[in-house]
Formats: C-alpha cells, structure tokens, sequence
C-alpha cells in the first residue's frame, strides 16, 4: 500500500502502524484521505460556517465546513434552555412576537434560513428563517447569534416558501403553501375557487435597525394553487421574483367522501405554474389605497392590481415541482420537477422580451397572463428520478442538483445543458447546498447533501433514526463524498454556508447590553448599586454576577409577591458566561459577559429556594449562589433561634446576649463614626446626601422603642427575649449603616477634587469594564483595595498597565503570585484598549488624591 503521497512515507507516522490501524479498522487509502480533508487539529478554525434549520425543534444549528462540527443550537420558535431563551423576560417578548391571533405557539418547524445580502452578496450581518407550522419569520443578529424579532403572518395559513432575500436585503418573501381563507372566518371547501387564496408576502426589512417593518410590509393576493419556494431575481433579473407552485387543478380532496386522495388530485396537471412578480412594481402600489384592502390590519394587494400594474405573470413548469433557483448572474431560472426526470433551465431575458411585447399564450382563470413555456426555456436536461434543489459553483455555468427518488447528487452545465458528474448519498436528499452557493459569488469547494433517511449508517438508536447531513468535496473533476454526520434534532430540511471570515460576532457585550435590543438595559447595574427595591407586592432586585458570587446572596420576599430580578453580568472576560436559575420555580438565565437579563415570577411557593449559577464558570462555582426566602405575611412563625435559645444553659444564655451586645456596639460605633463625618463635612448642603441621611435617621428612629423592650427582658432576667430584641436592634442597626455609608460615600465624592476628563473616561471604563466586580475602592473585598495601587511597585504606572494589559504575564510574579493564593482568583484579561488603560490610571490617580476624605 502507498503511503508516500499522503504522509510522506514513513517520516511523520510509522508506516506499520499506520497500516496495523487500517487493518483492524478496515480502512481504505481513501478512507485516511477523506478523513485528512475533514480533520481540525485542536484550535484550528473551520473555512466556512454553515447554518442549519432544525425542523421540529423550532431552532437554528450551526457547524462548521470542513470539520463538520456542531458549535451552536440558536433558539428560534421554541425555549431553549441553555441560552435562556424563553425563561428570561427579554427573550418572552421576543417569543410573544410569535403568538398568533392571541394564542401562545409552543413550537416550530424552522425550514429555509437565508443571509441578509448586498448585491446578491451574503453579509454576515442577519440571519431570517420561516417557520412552516406556524406562517412566522424570525430575524437572528449575527452580531452575537441571538433572535431579536418574530413576526407572524396575519393573513396565511401555511406556508413553506420563505424565507427569502432580495439582493440588497430589501425584503423577506414569505410564500404561503396551502390555501386557505386570507381573513379568519369560516369558508366551506366548495367556496374554494371563490374565497380560498394563495398568497405571498414581501416583509420590509430596516437593516438600520435590524428590524422587520410591519408596517410597510404588504402581501400580494394569488391564486388558490399552492405556493411553494421563491428566489428573488438578481442582476439581470433585479427588481423580480419567481414562487412555484403545485396544484394548478385546484383539487380539494375527500378522502373521506370516497374521493381520490389529495396525492392523486393534485398532480393530474402535466405542468404547473410559476409565478413571475415585480415587488418594485408592488411596493409603488401598496402605497395607494385602491390596490389593496386591509385584512387583519395588513396590507393585500389584489390580484387585479398587480396584473393591470404588469406585476404579475405565469409560467407553466414541470408538474408538481420543488425548487426555484436564480442562477448568480440572474439571466437563468433552473426549476425541479419532483414528478419529472428533467432540470428546466428558463431564460430571463426571453421572458421579460414576452412581458414587454405582451406576448401572452393565455390567462389563467384569475386573470393572470400566461406565458408560452417552450419560449420562455433555454432548454431541459435530464438528470433522473426526483429532481429537487439546485445550488451553485464558482465555476460558470456549473450546477448541482439533488435527486430524492435516485439518491444522488447530480453535477451540470446549465449553459450547455450537459451531465458532468453524479455521486449516491445516503438516502432519499432533500436540500443541497454548496458554499455560498445561492449568492451572485457563490464559492463552491464543498457540496452539503441533507438527507432525509439514514437506515443503515449509524448505530442503531431506536425507531426514530437521526438524518443524515453528508459533505461532498466538490473541488476536484469528480464529486467525492468524505463525511457523514448525524443530526439528531428535528428535520434539518435546509442550510445555507457563509465564509467564516464574514461572520464578526461580539465576544462579549458592551456592559449593560439588553440583547434583544442591542441597546442599553433600563436595569443596568453595577458593582456597588446592588438593592432591593418594593412597591406593595412589587419587589425588584437589581443584582450583579461575577466569578465567583451573585449579590445579592440573600433575597426575602412575601407569599405572592411579583418579584423581578435584574442581573448583570460584571464580566469582560471571553467565555465567563453566568447562569442563573431557582430551584423549583423554573426560572432561567443565561448572562453573557457585560449582558443584563431579567426573570419574573410570582412567588407562590412558601419556603425556601436556593439560587445559583448554572454554567460552570471558576473552581468556586459551587459557592455562587443564594438564596430566595418566601415567607407568608399572614403566618406567624416560631423563631428556630427562639428554640434554639430555649435550650441554651444560663451561663450559654448571658454569652449569646453578651455577644449580640457586642456586636451591636460595634455597627453603632460605625454609624457613629459616620454621622460625625456627615456633620463635619456639612451633608446638608448636599440634597442628594441629605435625602439618604433622612432616610438613614428613619431607620435609626425605630431603635429605641426596640431598645427598651430588650432593656425591659433583660432586667427581669429573661434573656431569652432580650436577645431576640437585640436581633431586632441589629436589624435596624444594620440598614441604618447600609444607608449612611451610601449617603457618606455621596457626599465624599461631592466633596472630591473634580475629575479630569480622562480620568472621568476612566471611571467608566473601570465600572463597565467588570473592574468593580473584584474591586472595591476603600475596602478589600473579593480583590485587593485599589487605593494606592500605583505606589505599590517600582515605576507604579507601567506595572499596573503592563498586568492590565495581560495579566497572565504577571501570574509567576511573586507579588502577584501571593495575590492569587490570598483571594483565590486570577485577574482575566479584560481586554482593555491602550486608551482605556490610560484612563484608569487616571482614575486611580484621582482615588489616591482623595482617599483622605474617607
């Protein structure tokens, strides 16, 4: 055997044991070839990135050409629980935009994902795909793969013709499948002709805003065949597009009334129709009230309107077919008959020299001018049994098409209407799909066969048998077909590839980002502004994540309360995604770094619920949690510490009351401590400080009438409630420092030298860039104080930029080294600019200047 041409004889592998491993594993020569093609070493990057409906599941999987690599489910149509998707409030909104005519839709069939384009070009930008059980598109922002808007369809039925782009991302066509009545009404099947309708819709896209507008979006009423797929013209074609259809008879069934089934009705025809429109004839149209009526609040452009503007045109096509495909210059349309051996290849510029001349060879019974098909062709080839979808190669001219019934993949010149090449799959191929192979520069390189059976080609799992994506290399004169994978999710009915340099997403998020919006959070929250916020039965958190503790640590609440907790993710760090989720209350969250999401629930379950971080995010994740105590406000309960008091002896009692005294002393002699501060520095002045110091006192009001009691009981020797007191005593104690060290906190930064610009600059970076997660100035906390920091090191300023800048070139230093074993954490790198760090220089500057005044 010769192994010289693939691994250079012996030098790299021991050519026996090479040859040992092929023998027991039975492999071919080809076999290690193919495997060579697909191979990623560990940290090398897939070419292309390809996204993938996940059918039934209602989601979007993503992997990678060539290694085939599944890196992302993307939550769509449905919940999805990593991600949140579903559970946390942001992502209910965007779901809710789904609900159809008031109901909740629980699930999706996500079937034709396209690119956002420029000239006919995929941009990395936007993602749309159709949901086929439920008419409804969605748009994913490829900035950080999250679906930001659903929309639902407010006249079709069903559908399985989108979703659809015109080149420069104008619109999103969304092609009804069956027809059905437009409005909502009741309609008996033999008003069929007269009532029932097909229909397709051209969503208005706001790239700007990344944003279907519903608004000046439209649909263009059509015949009661049934639409299937579209492709919108492109070069010479720009301005047009084309949706196929089945069920030119108009047969309505009844199997139940003895009548041949629906499969034999609706391919009696020889041909059926293609449908040929102009949406920038239609757009000119929806702007003017004669041609459409409203239906369920939406624009309907007649079907009289669009034929006597000259937007609307038929073509007959093979019966019953199943793929429409704009070649990349735009001058060939190439539709499979699924019920014909033959790939027709239709000339756009003979049919548009028809249109001009109003060259017709006879309307359908709507009206619609009929185009003459032998004249509309530039010819047919005959491919074999099935043919379905048609996708692209770089070089001019060449196609490929998947055969369903023959199992193949066929390889063609559509300009000399020639076979090249064919290849089997396994089994029954649905979709196809080369590299950018529906663009106006399709790349080609590698072909993808999405297969609906598997059968025989992994282990058995089952009845229910996963199907089969398979990769063709497609780069040479003949198609070799190099790996099978498994997609054990949904029906993965179509993909589409894009260069992975095409693709920017954010590795993490501008702090504080709400990610269905890409905007700023209302609930933002930083390090420091942590609270819980009540209004009657309204209790709000305003929380904050970061390695390794969620604070805050402890939330109370009443029986039925609505409770809504923000959290933010203090990170900047890549891949230092937090989790958030409450035992028992199904509740959810996943909390990029820099990303506020919230949850809201009512608290109707009495007790008590730990919370915690669900991703695994530092070897103290265990210790990242909390917990949610519901109580009953019409219960009185019986103190465990009462009980716990009751068993203490005499001497044990005095030291527990001696000891609560004590500690009470100490928080008193910290407000103290605080409120002469306050005076001295002159709070009044200040109404912000004022107003805290007010509230301050409030709380520090209610001691004495407390104090007494627990005065009273200890007089009188029963130290058992005097110590029960005194917890109340500390209680109020301890929101009464909360408060003031808030309000001291105000009035220190009132009374600070004014921050220079840079330094001001810095102060944000500082607090959006997750600093103050670790850091707290004035204080050690779960990071060393940073107040005189820049005197800590010889030449202060550029050791701190340095370890900024890459901390991991620090992690051996001795200094930092013991930083590490006292707080248990290393400092990531955030991935500050050289500007950024400039100004928290600045800032520490202004701390150190200052740090007198606290």
């Amino acid at each position: 055997m010769l192994f010289g041409s693939l691994f250079f004889g012996s030098v790299l592998f021991g050519a026996s044991e090479l040859e040992t491993i092929m023998k027991e594993r039975n492999l071919s020569e080809k076999d290690i070839l193919a495997a060579a093609k697909t191979y990623q070493p560990s940290g090398r990057k897939d070419d292309f990135i390809v996204f993938s409906s996940g059918g039934q599941s209602g989601q979007v999987i993503v992997y990678g050409v060539p290694s085939m690599r599944i890196l992302k489910y993307i939550g769509v149509f449905t919940p999805e629980p990593w991600q949140g998707y579903g559970y946390d409030e942001e992502s209910k909104k965007v779901l809710a935009g789904g609900n159809i005519r008031g109901k909740q839709i629980t699930w999706g069939d996500t079937h034709h994902p396209n690119f956002s384009e420029k000239n006919g070009e995929y941009v990395g930008d936007f993602l749309f795909i159709n949901d086929k059980a439920n008419p409804r598109v969605a748009v994913i922002n490829l900035h950080d793969f999250e679906t930001t808007q659903i929309v639902a369809n407010p006249v079709i039925k069903s559908e399985h013709g989108g979703s659809f782009v015109t080149p420069n991302t104008e619109y999103v066509i969304e092609a009804s499948q069956y027809a059905s009545p437009l409005d909502n009404e009741y309609h008996p099947i033999d008003e069929y002709e007269a009532v029932y309708r097909g229909a397709v819709t051209l969503w208005k896209f706001d790239y700007a805003n990344g944003r279907i507008d519903e608004k000046n979006s439209f649909t263009l009423e059509l015949p009661p065949y049934w639409q299937d797929l579209s492709d919108a013209g492109k070069g010479e074609s720009f301005g047009w597009a084309f949706t196929n259809s089945i069920n030119s008879e108009m047969y309505t069934g009844g199997i139940e009334k003895g009548l041949p089934p629906f499969e034999a009705g609706v391919s009696r025809n020889d041909t059926d129709f293609m449908h040929i429109y102009n949406w920038q004839i239609l757009e000119k149209l929806a702007k003017d009230s004669k041609n459409y009526k409203i239906i369920n609040g939406h624009k309907v452009i007649s079907i009289k309107a669009a034929v006597d503007a000259g937007a609307l045109f038929l073509i007959p096509e093979p019966k019953s077919p199943h793929g429409v495909d704009v070649t990349p210059d735009g001058r060939y349309i190439i539709v499979g008959g699924k019920l014909d051996t033959h790939a027709s290849v239709y000339d756009f510029k003979k049919i548009k020299q028809m249109i001009d001349k109003k060259e017709f060879a006879a309307k359908d019974p709507f009206g619609i001018p009929i185009l003459d098909l032998k004249k509309a062709l530039h010819g047919q080839v005959e491919l074999g049994l099935g043919p379905l979808h048609t996708t692209f190669d770089a070089k001019d001219g060449i196609v490929y098409t998947s055969l369903y019934v023959d199992s193949q993949v066929v390889k063609w010149d559509y300009k000399n209407l020639k076979v090249l090449d064919r290849v089997n799959v396994h089994y029954n191929i649905g979709h196809l799909d080369t590299m950018e192979g529906k663009s106006a520069k399709p790349i080609g390189k590698y072909a993808i066969a999405l297969d609906k059976l598997s059968i025989d080609r992994f282990n058995p799992v089952g009845p229910l048998h996963p199907q089969n994506h398979q990769l063709i290399d497609i780069s040479g004169a003949k198609m070799e077909l190099t790996y099978d994978m498994p997609i054990p999710l949904g029906e993965p009915h179509d993909v589409i590839s894009i260069s992975a340099s095409k693709l920017k997403p954010a590795m993490t998020y501008k702090m504080g980002t709400n990610s269905r919006t890409g905007k700023q959070h209302e609930a933002m929250t930083l390090a420091g502004q942590e609270r819980v916020e009540r209004d009657g039965k309204n209790v709000k958190v305003y929380a904050t994540v970061v390695r390794s503790h969620i604070n805050p640590e402890h939330i109370e609440v009443n029986k039925d309360d609505n409770v809504t907790i923000y959290l933010t993710n203090l990170e900047r760090a890549q891949d230092e995604t937090h989790g958030f989720g409450i035992d028992l209350y199904n509740i959810h969250a996943s909390i990029e770094p820099g990303k506020t999401a919230s949850v809201n629930f009512i608290a109707d379950m009495e007790g008590v619920f730990p919370y915690y971080c669900t991703e695994f995010c530092s070897a103290l994740h265990l210790e990242m949690m909390g917990y949610l105590y519901v109580k009953d406000p019409n219960k009185k309960y019986e103190s465990a510490k009462n009980s716990q008091l009751k068993t203490l002896s005499p001497d044990a009692l005095k030291a527990e009351y001696e000891k609560v005294i004590a500690t009470n002393k100490a928080t008193d002699d910290v407000i103290q401590s605080v409120v002469k501060f306050l005076k001295e520095k002159g709070y009044e002045k200040y109404p912000r400080v004022k107003e805290l110091v007010i509230d301050a006192l409030d709380q520090y009001g209610k001691i004495g009438e407390v104090k007494a009691k627990a005065d009273a009981a200890a007089k009188s020797g029963d130290l058992n409630n005097a110590i029960l007191w005194e917890y109340q005593v500390w209680q109020y104690l301890v929101k009464t420092a909360d408060v003031g060290l808030r309000a001291k906190n105000n009035l220190v930064r009132e009374l600070s030298t004014p921050m220079s610009e840079a330094a001001s600059r810095g102060e944000k970076a500082y607090l959006t860039g997750g600093c103050n997660g670790c850091h707290v100035i004035g204080q050690v906390s779960s990071g060393p104080d940073l107040t005189g920091v820049l005197l800590r090191h010889e030449n202060g300023e550029k050791f701190v930029f340095d370890f900024i800048k890459d901390p991991a070139k620090f992690y051996e230093d001795e200094y930092i080294k013991s930083m590490i074993n006292y707080f248990n954490l290393r400092m990531p790198n955030q991935h500050m600019k050289d500007n950024e760090i400039k100004d928290i220089i600045e800032y520490l500057k202004w701390i150190d200047e200052n740090a007198g005044l606290n």
